[in-house]
């Protein structure tokens, strides 16, 4: 159970364990721990009314996938439905903050890839999509009983090309950059007890050069009559704006302006950024629902060739993140471990990080928005390419930058990588307008944000030229981008990996970055199938490898920043700076020496 006194709360100092960090309640009750489980390798179990069940014959640990260690299961098999079963009680109700005239919602981070849901054995929803949050209204399922029994159902059919899956391997062990998967559920599961009329989507949309911010928010349902709304902002435990006014509409917008002095001081110190991740506190109530939320105050875009933060040039030190974990995998092994990936990216010298094929929890980015680390959210992409792989890609796209929009952390978006799932772009017409088509969606939901379009290589309409280069040799780094005549003769010609960079769209003037390089192996673990795109042979030659390499980039007078490859280890890749327990292959401070140049 936690609970939340909105009397004074900040929901910039929560302690980073809610699951949905920018949409605070007053209650909740967790829902993690034990459930018990089976596997349905017949897929029998809907037949046979498992979704009645009251226990199942194994226990999981949940959030963690049943593939994992941490789950108390530890089975890798290639299976395709999962069910598990838990009973609710009425503390937990209660923790749950619910009462008569109330709503109790059901709600779920993610499951890998669809499920169903019942609640006393009446069905109450499924979902599509594996990576992407949801929600029921329970209320009207709850028998008339001291407990409760929760049951879900999930499919995830380990050979579907057509499902965006990211770095889950389609075969039985992981192999080449593919990792073992992660079906199931494996974000937090948690109940909360709402109004009628609640909050369901909060949006916060600044304009740091008017001094405004817009708060956009979305009701579950339509009010039956005139709703009073007010929206409060804070800053330092102090009010510096509030708006009162009334609604029957299930949106509305409400524009607050900030005052021009704060504190004694102009509103731009209010402005969040790395060196300074100033957040603003916020409490929305729409009749008897209050939310607790949070704001940062940036710009992020794209000007005279360089990535612009707050209207200023901002060079890019940043490092391709996984988010994998030797015995939860794509689950976070707690949240604290979160908090700590924010914290080790930012003690090696980074300022950025990018989010590379998953959706991370949202807790992450509370913590990079609240310790001050840049992000670049990407998609996980489908193998295959056609109708289903284009449809499910773009509802989770648009479903995660709808969740994730209000994170001043997270300053561009990566719809496509490396021609994954658009493996024939340059030849095949209907990849390239897929291609311009999910980029002109996302400008379309979030006009705030750089878009990066097939990061790499054959991009098409992209905001920046992000190209990969693995090149071991820091001379030949050096020289590939050291002018801007060196670039644009890649530009007419191929890029590092054979391939054309640009498909389509105008780049001129558009910032050009080096978004995946390095990789330089040095294995600790001594695995027999340990790679990278270059060997270390030891602690000095691995430094000596990563600092000539990064001193290559360095060197250049173009580039608007980088990514380096990788933070950690992960399984058989083992070119992370650290390794997969997230030790560091070198003292901390000689890795930040490296990264920083210093």
């Amino acid at each position: 159970m936690t609970t939340v006194d909105h009397a004074d709360v900040r929901a910039s100092l929560q302690d980073g364990t809610y699951p949905r960090p920018q949409l605070l309640r007053e209650s909740w009750a967790d829902l993690s721990g034990p459930w018990t489980f089976a596997f349905d390798d017949e897929d029998a179990g809907r037949a046979a009314g498992w979704h009645t069940s009251r226990g199942f014959d194994r226990t999981i640990q949940v959030p963690f996938p049943p593939e994992s260690a941490a789950s108390g299961i530890g089975d890798p098999t290639p299976r395709s439905v999962f069910w598990y079963q838990r009973e609710v009680t009425a503390d937990e109700l209660a923790a749950a903050g619910h009462a008569p005239g109330r709503r109790l919602r059901l709600n779920f981070g993610a499951v890998d890839y669809r499920c169903e849901v019942w609640v006393d054995g009446t069905c109450v929803g499924g979902h599509v999509g594996g990576q992407t949050p949801f929600s029921f209204d329970v209320t009207d399922a709850l028998a008339d009983t001291a407990t409760h029994s929760v049951v879900v159902r999930a499919y995830d059919d380990p050979r579907d090309a057509a499902q965006p899956r990211g770095k889950q391997d389609w075969q039985d062990e992981p192999h080449a950059i593919w990792y073992h998967r992660t079906s199931g559920i494996w974000q937090p599961v948690w109940l909360e007890s709402v109004p009628p009329v609640a909050v369901g989507v909060l949006h916060w949309t600044v304009d740091v050069p008017r001094a405004s911010v817009v708060a956009r928010i979305v009701l579950g349902e339509r009010p039956s009559g005139e709703t009073p709304v007010e929206v409060e902002l804070s800053f330092d435990g102090r009010r510096i704006a509030r708006v009162a006014t009334q609604t029957t509409e299930p949106e509305l917008e409400v524009t607050l302006q900030l005052p021009d002095v704060v504190n004694g001081q102009g509103y731009h110190a209010m402005v969040w950024h790395p060196d300074r991740p100033r957040l603003v506190d916020a409490v929305v109530r729409v009749g008897d629902d209050v939310v607790a939320s949070y704001l940062g105050l940036r710009t992020a875009g794209v000007e005279g060739g360089r990535f612009a933060l707050n209207g200023e040039p901002y060079y890019l030190r940043s490092v391709l993140s996984q988010g994998y974990w030797p015995d939860s995998h794509l689950a976070a092994p707690s949240a604290e471990a979160l908090r700590r990936e924010v914290e080790l990216i930012k003690e090696l010298g980074f300022n950025a990080a990018r989010l590379h094929q998953k959706y991370e929890d949202p807790r992450l980015l509370f913590w990079a928005d609240r310790l001050g680390l840049l992000l670049w959210g990407e998609a996980p992409a489908a193998l295959a390419f056609g109708p289903t792989a284009v449809e499910r890609t773009i509802a989770e796209w648009l479903r995660v930058v709808e969740r994730d929009y209000s994170h001043p952390s997270i300053v561009a978006w990566v719809p496509l990588n490396e021609s994954w799932g658009v493996q024939y772009i340059r030849y095949d017409h209907r990849m390239v307008e897929f291609a311009r088509a999910i980029t002109a969606l996302t400008r379309a939901v979030d006009a705030t944000r750089p878009v990066v379009c097939n990061d790499g290589w054959e991009q098409v309409d992209t905001d920046v030229v992000a190209i990969h280069d693995y090149e071991w040799d820091g001379g030949v780094i050096a020289e590939r981008y050291r002018d801007q005549v060196a670039i644009d003769h890649m530009l007419d010609t191929v890029g590092p990996a054979g391939r054309p960079l640009v498909l389509a769209g105008d780049v001129t003037g558009k910032p050009v970055m080096l978004t995946e390089f390095g990789g330089v192996s040095f294995d600790t673990s001594q695995r027999r199938d340990a790679w990278g795109y270059s060997v270390a042979t030891s602690p000095e030659d691995f430094a000596t490898r990563v600092g000539a390499i990064l001193d290559g980039v360095r060197a250049s007078r173009v580039l608007a920043g980088y990514c380096y490859t990788q933070l950690t280890d992960t399984l058989q890749e083992t070119n992370g700076l650290l390794n997969a327990d997230r030790t560091p292959k070198l003292p901390v401070e000689q890795l930040r020496g490296i990264i920083t140049g210093r």
